[in-house]
């Protein structure tokens, strides 16, 4: 029963999210069927919003090690400085 009620405590502010941000409060679709592929398109707009945050986690990591990757090379003493011509 505990257990029940610990993941219940977990899915009900996924289903507000939902309700608020993928306008699951107001349903156009008609009959069961309709309440059933309304409810399955919000469930995946969910999805593809928490993929995209994470993706965008990922792109701003990659760019940070990339930026100190190249700091690091182009600061490295073993290598010979580059020279900018002026025109």
């Amino acid at each position: 029963m505990r257990r029940e009620l610990k993941r219940r405590s977990a899915i009900e502010p996924t289903i507000g999210h939902m309700k608020a941000d993928g306008r699951l409060d107001r349903n156009f679709l008609l009959g069961h069927v309709g309440d059933a592929i309304n409810a399955l398109l919000v469930a995946a707009g969910h999805n593809l919003r928490l993929i995209l945050a994470k993706l965008t986690l990922w792109r701003a990591f990659i760019k940070a090690a990339l930026t100190v990757l190249m700091v690091k090379l182009n600061t490295s003493p073993d290598l010979p400085t580059a020279r900018r011509s002026i025109i």
